[in-house]
């Protein structure tokens, strides 16, 4: 048992067999951990489980340990003292019950959940937020990493990103109450907050599935042709109602391909030239060539734009409409089938048997109602910057951050993407 001094210090008792959890504390030190388990050594003390966090030159190193009957608990206790005092730190020790220890092995193996907060900025009211809402909800999260890199507070970039990973064991009372009340907290707080299940295959993607229009790239190429044909305002209303899911996708389609017709083909090479990446897009592509995905594009756009993205981002796979074209000119029609959002979930369902992986490796990242399909069957479907039924709709979304957020929800850090710039 534990007894405290007229200082208010917790000693060992040393009649007991005792399960002790040893917490040092203070200024970080190189060598801390190495004399703290050589003391443990000596008086064969068993480690049961360890644990140690630094922020910003601050040790809080945490070791649960079995001490045996034989040992001289007080001697340990004053050895350990000693340690930790001359280098300016601090120790505690506290008797775990053996009911207790017993009860947390048992959670050993259930179901974790990760949850991950962007925003540009993250703020103590944000986590204060998002913390109330999953304590309501029966989520008690045991582990907390940032994920983005240190933040200046002289010179904040101007599409500054920051990310805060939140681990727990269990499953929520209710997940998709869970969701739609963090949905609720991101529209209000300016953020993004995503729950996964922590499965091998979150540490195991391996094919990432892109829409084309206003995912990679920050516009609707069939409304920027539509503009060189001065039809643009009656295009564009057409192409908002069916990415909104208003309209039927191959209805609207072929509407907005029939205001197309006599277009000249010369037009293709500006309109490419002119479409702007999304934030973000060259940086995740980046990344993910260096980790050996496998990409694609699967978009309801247009073949000849699928192909210059290729060429600029690496891109594996392109699946697009490939527009008909008679004597230089846009005839209103596509070659061969519309690619639709069932055309989308049948080719990345054909992706993924190609690379004989699982649909669980697979992400599919869109922003429109056609996507959902897609988003539905990937073991990751991120509705990114999509319209409100899209993202109510999607398990993820990302409204706040650039495309290379997605690397956060993979679990990467700005330090390991720093790494992987190295090679």
């Amino acid at each position: 048992m534990i007894h405290n001094n007229e200082k208010g210090e917790s000693s060992i008792s040393a009649q007991d067999e005792n399960i002790v959890l040893l917490s040092i504390f203070g200024t970080d030190q190189p060598g801390i951990t190495s004399s703290i388990t050589r003391i443990l050594t000596g008086h064969k003390v068993n480690i049961l489980d360890i644990g140690q966090a630094v922020i910003h030159n601050h040790l809080n190193l945490g070791m649960l340990i079995t001490i045996p009957n034989d040992c001289d608990q007080i001697l340990l206790q004053q050895e350990i003292k000693a340690a930790v005092q001359s280098v300016d730190n601090r120790v505690k020790f506290e008797v775990v019950d053996h009911s207790s220890y017993a009860e947390w092995v048992a959670k050993q193996g259930k179901a974790r959940h990760i949850v991950t907060l962007l925003a540009r900025q993250i703020t103590a009211e944000h986590i204060a937020s998002l913390t109330t809402v999953a304590a309501q909800h029966g989520l008690s999260f045991d582990h907390i990493t940032r994920l983005s890199g240190r933040i200046p507070l002289d010179s904040l970039p101007a599409q500054t990103k920051s990310s805060v990973e939140f681990s727990a064991r269990g499953t929520p009372e209710n997940l998709p109450e869970l969701r739609a009340a963090f949905m609720e907290l991101s529209a209000s707080h300016d953020i993004d907050i995503a729950v996964q299940e922590d499965t091998i295959y979150r540490r195991n993607r391996r094919l990432v599935c892109f829409d084309m229009d206003s995912t990679l790239i920050e516009a609707e190429v069939i409304d920027e042709l539509a503009i060189e044909a001065g039809v643009g305002d009656q295009v564009a209303a057409i192409t908002e109602a069916a990415m909104a899911g208003e309209l039927d996708f191959n209805q609207s389609f072929s509407k907005r391909m029939a205001l197309l017709k006599g277009l000249d083909e010369n037009v293709l090479e500006s309109v490419a030239d002119r479409l702007k990446l999304t934030e973000g897009a060259e940086r995740l592509f980046k990344t993910l060539k260096h980790l050996g995905y496998k990409t694609a594009i699967l978009s309801g756009g247009f073949d000849y734009f699928g192909r210059s993205l290729q060429r600029k981002l690496g891109v594996d796979y392109v699946f697009a409409n490939q527009l008909d074209i008679a004597h230089g000119k846009v005839t209103g029609r596509v070659v061969g089938d519309v690619v639709n959002g069932e055309r989308k979930a049948s080719l990345l369902r054909e992706l993924a048997t190609k690379e004989n992986i699982s649909l669980e490796q697979v992400i599919a990242v869109g922003d429109g109602a056609n996507d959902l399909p897609m988003l539905s069957i990937a073991g990751l479907g991120i509705a990114f910057r999509a319209k409100p039924l899209v993202k109510a709709s999607a398990k993820q979304s990302i409204s706040q951050l650039g495309l290379d957020a997605i690397l956060y929800l993979m679990g990467l850090s700005d330090r390991d993407m720093a790494t992987l710039g190295d090679h």
